[in-house]
């Protein structure tokens, strides 16, 4: 389990989310942590491809060839297996990445949309990519040192894992935890998606991608303890957050641009404190997962 921190007041909140962002060699605050946030502090790391139960890790591919096949009509991506994945998941196909955003207050949006359950705590998580970055295997980590980037593109990804073969094959030894010693580990990768809408500019957002579909990014983090973090907000503090979030313009009408969106806002904003009713767009937005 990452080490978990419980959230003494707002303060003390911020702190720790920017825990770690001072960068001395460029001399400035910019955080290696990416975010994803969680109404429900018994929530996993679990992908919509998992959630689908069942044979999930073989009907992989055929969710996303019937995707590609069908969605033909109303975009066209080439033959980009990042750019499909990447459209597919923001529209809700079961697949196995998850959402990340780089702003640790969108993330606090996600834990805090949702307040129907008044007793409940809502927790960030936070991933050091850069790090995790560092475990790939060594030609990997080339071609971003070569691109000078921390992070995946589709683009890059489509030059060195094009394929499903290629991904599913992709495998590191785990020297980080004596109980996984010697073990082939699954390679976690972080990457950005094209701009498919103002939703994934607003917030902000990349996906995690592990080799294997079947192994779980919680399992994962469970052998490389020292990369992740998660930040439990307690029930006393949940609605300080959320009200502070509003303020700070943090909210559904910006981060889902449209009717949609500003109809969910408004929806929350109004809503009594102890009935506080679920965003529809965080429950049908993949970051909200």
């Amino acid at each position: 389990m990452a080490n978990t921190v419980t959230a003494e007041s707002w303060s003390h909140l911020c702190d720790v989310l920017f825990e770690d962002s001072w960068q001395a060699d460029i001399g400035r605050f910019r955080s290696q942590f990416v975010y994803k946030g969680l109404s429900d502090a018994r929530y996993d790391l679990t992908t919509t491809l998992m959630r689908l139960g069942g044979n999930y890790a073989d009907v992989e591919r055929h969710l996303l060839r019937n995707f590609m096949k069908y969605a033909q009509r109303d975009v066209s991506l080439g033959t980009s297996l990042w750019n499909w994945l990447a459209l597919a998941q923001h529209h809700g196909l079961p697949t196995r990445l998850l959402d990340w955003t780089y702003s640790p207050f969108v993330a606090l949006h996600f834990a805090t949309s949702n307040l129907t359950n008044p007793e409940g705590e809502s927790v960030v998580w936070a991933v050091d990519h850069i790090r995790a970055h560092r475990l790939l295997p060594k030609p990997l980590q080339k071609v971003l040192s070569d691109e000078g980037s921390d992070v995946w593109t589709t683009e890059l990804l489509d030059g060195q894992l094009g394929t499903w073969e290629s991904l599913n094959a992709l495998k590191t030894k785990n020297q980080r935890s004596k109980a996984a010693a010697g073990k082939d580990d699954a390679v976690l990768l972080f990457f950005e998606p094209p701009s498919l809408d103002q939703r994934i500019v607003n917030q902000y957002a990349l996906f995690s991608v592990l080799s294997s579909p079947s192994v779980s990014l919680e399992a994962w983090l469970a052998d490389h303890e020292d990369l992740a973090r998660r930040i439990v907000i307690p029930r006393q503090l949940r609605w300080e957050v959320r009200d502070k979030l509003d303020q700070a313009n943090i909210n559904e009408r910006v981060l889902f641009p449209g009717l949609d969106g500003l109809c969910s806002w408004l929806r929350r904003h109004y809503s009594p404190v102890d009935t506080g009713k679920p965003s529809v767009a965080a429950e049908n937005d993949p970051v909200a997962d």
